[in-house]
């Protein structure tokens, strides 16, 4: 169950908030379905499916908050975060999923946001602007998991 951002807190937490607001979004755009359904490929050409979203979106989470903005040196979780996606894995995927969001969590906990990242690819990006940039990224994929939710049973609003 999605918990609407506070009108009025600070920086931080408005921050996290929105993030996590759109995290729990994604989460339930893929509630009620199957694994197979997770995985259909249901606006073609494209390769995307809600499954792979899900995983799309768990190697985001730990490519920017623990690799770039904490310099962990940890390795890839998919190769390829939408070919080879299969509906019988799906709840592997989801607990990666949900482990990446709390481990991004935990990375960034004690950090101002003020904070540069440490990482090769991102030295000179604060923490703020990964916050802004990860909300970003969330919109824009939800809008593409709105099509395929639609398109795989008709739902559309969640």
């Amino acid at each position: 169950m999605r918990s609407a951002p506070q009108p009025a807190a600070d920086e931080r937490t408005t921050l996290e908030q929105f993030l996590d607001f759109q995290r729990e979004t994604l989460l339930e755009k893929c509630m009620d379905l199957s694994g197979e359904q997770l995985a259909t490929r249901s606006v073609p050409p494209s390769d995307m499916s809600l499954l792979g979203l899900v995983r799309h979106l768990a190697k985001v989470e730990r490519w920017w908050f623990r690799v770039q903005m904490c310099d962990m040196p940890l390795a890839p979780i998919y190769q390829d975060d939408f070919d080879g996606v299969l509906g019988q894995n799906w709840e592997d995927d989801l607990a990666v999923y949900r482990a990446e969001v709390a481990a991004a969590r935990d990375a960034v906990r004690d950090l101002p946001l003020d904070a540069l990242a440490q990482g090769k690819h991102a030295q000179g990006i604060s923490l703020r602007w990964i916050y802004l940039h990860m909300i970003a990224e969330y919109a824009r994929h939800l809008g593409h998991a709105d099509l395929l939710r639609e398109r795989v049973d008709g739902r559309t609003g969640l």
